[in-house]
């Protein structure tokens, strides 16, 4: 079950496992495909100016839409867009950082569209791709500016390990444990 506003659970619906595909509460959630590339880097982009985050100021990246197969696709990650009614709503990824960690990545959801619980659907489903992937251990960034994000987060049980000042911008370094069991030690400050 997701978590959506006002603590409404809604079932996500999986129609197919290769290529991924998941329907729930209005968003298609599928595989990324490279004629997502446009509009999937559009979304990125409004989402980040939305909230001041810019690039030159040494937080804004943005090199990895040009090679989202290779970066994610064939390496053991995975990148989702989610559409509604045919249009680019949401994306959202997920990157290998060594054999049991990933770094969930680009989570967007398109300003008109935000409050629907689709920022908390995509975590959901990355969160459980990640686990049929090997992953047992996520982590995040995002910044202070972007409160929603944060939120979302820790509503799923992300721990805050880390801040750093880049620009100006309060970056947060937060990550999860897939599995309960695993130890937590040299994992940094949790605030």
């Amino acid at each position: 079950m997701a978590r959506l506003p006002g603590g409404i659970s809604a079932s996500v619906q999986r129609l197919s496992y290769e290529p991924p595909v998941w329907e729930v509460a209005g968003l298609h959630l599928r595989r990324y495909t490279a004629r997502d590339q446009e509009a999937a880097f559009t979304l990125h982009q409004e989402c980040l100016f939305r909230v001041g985050v810019r690039p030159g100021d040494g937080v804004y990246y943005d090199d990895d839409f040009a090679r989202i197969e290779e970066i994610y696709l064939r390496d053991r990650g995975e990148f989702l867009v989610g559409e509604v009614r045919g249009e680019m709503a949401a994306l959202g990824g997920l990157r290998r950082v060594d054999a049991v960690t990933a770094e969930m990545v680009r989570l967007r959801v398109r300003p008109d569209l935000q409050g629907r619980g689709y920022g908390a659907l995509l975590v959901t489903v990355l969160e459980q791709r990640a686990a049929e992937l090997g992953y047992r251990v996520l982590r995040a960034d995002t910044t202070v500016r972007q409160r929603a994000a944060l939120a979302l987060y820790r509503t799923f049980e992300w721990r805050e390990v880390d801040r750093k000042v880049t620009g100006g911008t309060v970056t947060v370094y937060l990550e999860k444990y897939l599995d309960e069991g695993t130890p937590r030690g040299g994992a940094g400050p949790v605030r």
